[in-house]
C-alpha cells in the first residue's frame, strides 16, 4: 500500500503467529508521558508492516482489557478494511489537490481511488487511546505520510480496531464528531 505496492487488494495475511490472540499484548512500563509501547508486531492490515502500539493512559484506565481487544482486532483485521476506506481517502486528496494547477509543483495525479496507495506511506506508531467523548470506546489511529498533503499528512483512525471510522489531515481526533463537537457526525468517515 505504499510506493513499491501493488494497487490491486493483497491476499489478507493470517497475524503475525508470535501473537497468542487470547493473552494481553506485552507493554512497557508508561513513560514520562504516560504512554506504553508494544514490541514491532507485523501488521496484516497494512501489508505486514511492522509496527508498534503506543497505548495512551493504559496504566491509569479502569478496564485494560478493552485496550487488548481493541489492539487484537487490529492485529487480525485485513487490508480489505482500508481498501473500504478508499474512497474517503480519495476525496481527502481531491479535496487538496484542488487548490493547485497541473503546474504547481505541490500538484499530484491519482487517477482513481484505487491508485492513492501508491502515494501513501504508513507510520510506524499506532496510538491507542480510549475516546472521552461518545462512546467511550477505544480507538487506534496511525499518522501516515501522502503526497498530496506533506504538511499535514493522513491520518486513519480505527473504531475498536475493526473498522475505519475516521480519514483526513491529522488533527489527534478520534472522530469527526469530536473534531467539530457534533454528534451528528459520529458516523461520518471524510468530512
Amino acid at each position: 500500500m505504499n510506493a513499491s505496492s501493488s494497487t490491486e487488494p493483497s491476499i489478507p495475511k493470517e497475524p503475525s503467529t508470535s501473537i497468542d490472540m487470547s493473552t494481553p499484548i506485552a507493554l512497557s512500563a508508561p513513560d514520562e508521558n504516560g504512554c506504553c509501547h508494544s514490541g514491532w508486531l507485523a501488521m496484516s492490515v497494512f501489508d505486514g508492516a511492522e509496527c508498534r502500539f503506543v497505548v495512551e493512559h493504559y496504566a491509569l484506565d479502569d478496564n485494560p482489557h478493552e485496550f487488548h481487544q481493541a489492539m487484537h482486532n487490529l492485529l487480525r483485521l485485513s487490508p480489505c478494511a482500508l481498501y473500504e476506506a478508499q474512497e474517503a481517502i480519495y476525496a481527502y486528496y481531491q479535496k487538496i489537490n484542488a487548490y493547485f494547477e497541473p503546474e504547481d509543483e505541490e500538484y499530484v495525479e491519482i487517477a482513481k481511488p484505487q491508485d492513492v496507495w501508491s502515494h501513501i506511506e504508513f507510520g510506524a506508531d499506532i496510538a491507542v487511546s480510549r475516546r472521552s467523548r461518545g462512546d467511550k470506546g477505544i480507538y487506534l489511529s496511525i499518522t501516515c505520510w501522502c503526497a498530496w498533503e506533506e504538511e499535514h499528512g493522513l491520518q486513519v483512525v480505527f473504531k475498536q480496531g475493526q473498522t475505519v471510522n475516521k480519514v483526513g489531515p491529522f488533527d489527534g481526533h478520534l472522530s469527526h464528531a469530536d473534531s467539530y463537537g457534533d454528534p451528528s457526525l459520529e458516523e461520518v468517515i471524510y468530512l
